[in-house]
């Protein structure tokens, strides 16, 4: 189980809208913030830190959703928030039956994926 992941991002406060965002449909909301640094998660941990920083480094984080709507919810409010499809709602069968997940690249091009495991 993560407890927590941190990215570095390029412009905290553009990150930080994007994110609120993207991820409001999985519960997900800023819980905590430093001048550097934003925390967001499901009430009441934040679970999910983006750290400002001019040195960049692509992540692949992956979200639980606890149904296949809150994916699709998910992938259009991230990109409704300005990030770019890469990979849109479906079953990824190949990593098991039951794996639907939607992925996006987020304003620093990190690849960002909503996934649910249970049956339909």
């Amino acid at each position: 189980m993560i407890d927590h992941l941190s990215v570095n991002v390029g412009n905290l406060d553009r990150s930080k809208a994007f994110y609120e965002k993207a991820l409001a449909p999985l519960g997900y909301a800023a819980i905590m913030s430093f001048d550097d640094a934003v925390g967001l998660g499901v009430p009441p941990k934040p679970d999910f830190w983006l750290v400002a920083s001019g040195a960049l480094a692509t992540v692949h984080v992956a979200f639980r959703a606890d149904s296949r709507a809150m994916v699709d919810a998910f992938h259009r409010a991230a990109l409704a928030a300005g990030g770019r499809d890469n990979g849109a709602p479906g079953l990824r069968p190949h990593y098991h039956p039951n794996y639907y997940g939607a992925f996006v690249l987020d304003l620093d091009g990190h690849n960002v994926e909503a996934v649910c495991h249970a049956p339909a």
